[in-house]
This record gives structure tokens, sequence and C-alpha cells, in this order.
């Protein structure tokens, strides 16, 4: 039997408004905070076919232009259309800040794992060193390792993925700590199953789902260090379409009543930021076994 386009809609909306019954508020800034990251990320992907000029185009208008019917929001001083510019940054902003989140979720997580299972100098010695990154402010941080490398997006991709480390190192070697001691564990370890297999297997399964929070507030957290980074230099080459880059360029005219130049890359960059918080934060809230004892 087959169901009408209608019916599936008012199951998919009724399947919505059930678990904002269940879970509240959180599930709507949960849904939100999707909704905004779902967006930003479909424009990058549709850069191409959706901005109405090249954003490298130093001929798609007059120079200073304001927003207008023509260059909704204005042209900069090399005359490139800004809107054309705020569609294809988001694809540097959003690869930098995810592929950042995902090398330090990958290294943080199975040294967390590794030292927490193998316990000893090695534990030791690796708190020691992921303690003392800790305890350094992330900008500083990432100033330094983007000041130490060449300009590239691999290079600041690099410089925003240290500093996230040692979150998920801390994070994941208290769990193993625990979950080590576990009697299924040693029930594996002893009819002789390899380390390997029980960090695989009995470990990595119960670890990687707080994760998921971190991860997401690490992207938002990204975000606004690579605009930051970006905004002094640091990093990426001026070729490279950037909303940290135009915001730097724009800031010398606002004096001169030239504010849209850093008004929508600001406004972008905040908008991405606060949808990524806002996932974290509905996870976290639906995550929390408190809550569902409501």
């Amino acid at each position: 039997m087959k169901h009408s386009p209608t019916a599936a809609m008012g199951r998919l909306i009724g399947g919505f408004t059930g678990m904002g019954r269940k879970y509240g508020a959180e599930w709507w800034i949960l849904i939100i905070g999707a909704l905004i990251i779902g967006g930003i990320i479909l424009m990058a992907l549709l850069a191409p076919l959706i901005a109405p000029y090249d954003p490298h185009d130093q001929a798609a208008g007059p120079q200073l232009a304001p927003p207008s019917s023509e260059h909704l929001l204005g042209t900069d001083n090399l005359q490139r259309d800004v809107l054309s510019r705020i569609i294809f940054g988001a694809r540097t902003i959003l690869g930098v800040a995810i592929l950042a989140a995902l090398i330090s979720s990958v290294v943080g997580i199975s040294l967390g794992m590794f030292s927490g299972y193998s316990g000893g100098t090695f534990d030791k010695t690796l708190s020691l060193i992921m303690d003392s990154v800790y305890s350094f402010p992330g900008l500083i941080l990432a100033i330094t390792f983007a000041a130490m490398l060449e300009p590239g997006i691999m290079s600041i991709t690099i410089a925003v993925a240290v500093i996230y480390i040692p979150t998920y190192f801390r994070l994941v070697r208290g769990q193993t700590l625990t979950i080590k001691e576990e009697l299924y564990v040693e029930s594996a370890r002893a009819i002789g199953a390899p380390n390997l297999v029980i960090l695989g297997k009995y470990i990595f399964p119960n670890v990687i789902a707080t994760t998921a929070v971190v991860f997401t507030m690490n992207v938002g957290d990204a975000i606004m260090i690579e605009a930051a980074l970006t905004y002094l230099g640091l990093g990426l080459p001026p070729s490279i379409v950037d909303w940290g880059m135009d915001l730097a360029m724009g800031k010398k005219f606002l004096p001169s009543g030239q504010w849209w130049l850093i008004t929508f890359p600001g406004v972008m960059i905040s908008t991405l930021a606060l949808g990524f918080t806002m996932l974290g934060e509905g996870l976290a809230e639906i995550l929390n076994p408190r809550l569902l004892e409501r």
C-alpha cells in the first residue's frame, strides 16, 4: 500500500512535535541549530550555482557600492561582490572548522583510550603533556602554531586542531579508566582477547557517544578561532575567500561609512558559530540521563 506525500509529511511533523513535547525547549534549540548549519552547508555546496558573481571578479561592480538591487550586499574596495564572497567563503570556514574538529577528535580519542587503558608511565607522561597544552589559552596556542607554519588551509587547520586534542584526551581517558574495570572488559581480558580488540569492541563504543556533544561545541569554537587567525593575517593567503579575511580588509573602511564590508561577514561568522553551539547544547540536554527521567 502506497502512502501519500501528505500523510508522510503529517507523520514527520507529528514526530517532531512529539519529540518537542518529550524534551521541551532543548529539542527546539537543537532543531534551530541544525537548520542554521544545514542552510549554510547547503549554501556552500551550491555556491557555484547561486553566487551571482565570481568571488575574485574585480569588475563585478562599482568600487565600494552600498547594498542595492544589483549587489544585494554591496561591493568591496576591489569591486568584488560581497554576497558572492560570503557564499564561497562558507566553504573555507566550514572546511577548516569541521576538519580541525575531526583531526583533534581522532587523535584525542585514540590517545585517551590508549593512555587510560595502558596506565603506568606512558599514561602519566601523556597526561602531563596534555595538561600542559590544555593550560594555554586556545587562541594564543593557535596563533603560535599558525605563525610557525606556512600559510595555507592545512596549516590553519592543524593550528586549530591542536588546541582541542587535550579536551578529547581528558574526557576519553577518564571514561576509559572507569570502563576498563567493568566486568565485561575483565572477562574479555581473561579469555585472552587482544588489547586492540578490547579497545575497539568494548571501550570505544562506550566513549564515542559522549564525544558527539564535545565535537559540535568544538566546531563552533573552531569557527571563531579560524576567523580570528585570518583576521590577524595568520594562516590563509589573501587569494583564498574567507569571512575572516573579508572582515580584516573591511575594518579600515568602517570610519568612512562602508559598514557592509564588516557587517555581513561578522553576522555570518556569529550565526554559524551560534548554530553549532545550539546544536551542541540541545544534544547535551537531550543526552542527559537526568532529563530523560522527567
